[in-house]
């Protein structure tokens, strides 16, 4: 494989049962806000995010992100690290993978030509930082099949769902991670976890 110009990561949150939305569909992700929310999980999403200048988002994320992260930025009384992620979210290129989404209005943003694959591709030839998935379990699924994610930026969260739809369907390639050093438990108990892959 070639030299890997820029870092992909995926950062998305799992129940126990490893769901990213519990049975009653996409929006059912309540169990996930205490979780998100904590100062564990702030200080995981601003080093997450730190070293990216591209974000890749789904149409349903890119719609929720956009609806609400935009004006935490000027609020004085938001958490710090939430006016910081603001900051970085709106200032970031943002690409929007949709196929019914005909403009993408948020600053920075565009929507999509290609596969998300392709698209990461030809992102890793431009040269920058990290570019990074948010939360869109569809287009990591997309990427983890076309074995283009470096880093699982995976937050554990301590609940079994019971339902709904799972990141690691069956039918994904088999790869090999590492796990990297620097863990944290938040004081929600989720577990902040960063694994790399494992090239030859």
């Amino acid at each position: 494989m070639s030299h890997q110009k820029r870092t992909v990561v995926a950062n998305i949150s799992l129940s126990l049962d490893g769901r990213v939305a519990g049975a009653g569909g996409p929006y059912d992700m309540g169990w996930i806000v205490p979780h998100a929310i904590s100062d564990g999980a702030r200080d995981h999403m601003v080093r997450v995010t730190g070293q990216a200048t591209t974000a890749l988002l789904g149409r349903t994320n890119y719609e929720g992100f956009g609806g609400f992260w935009p004006a935490v930025a000027g609020d004085d009384s938001a958490d710090p690290r939430d006016r910081a992620f603001s900051r970085w979210l709106d200032s970031v290129e943002k690409v929007v993978f949709s196929t019914t989404l005909e403009r993408a209005d948020w600053n920075n943003s565009r929507i999509a030509a290609a596969a998300p694959a392709d698209e990461v591709r030809a992102l890793r030839e431009q040269g920058g930082g990290d570019v990074i998935v948010l939360a869109s379990a569809s287009v990591i699924r997309a990427l983890l099949a076309a074995d283009e994610v470096d880093r699982l930026s995976i937050t554990l969260c301590p609940e079994i769902v019971g339902g709904g739809a799972r990141l690691f369907e069956d039918g994904l390639p088999a790869s090999g991670w590492r796990v990297a050093p620097d863990q944290t438990t938040t004081e929600t108990g989720a577990l902040c976890l960063l694994f790399d892959r494992v090239r030859d």
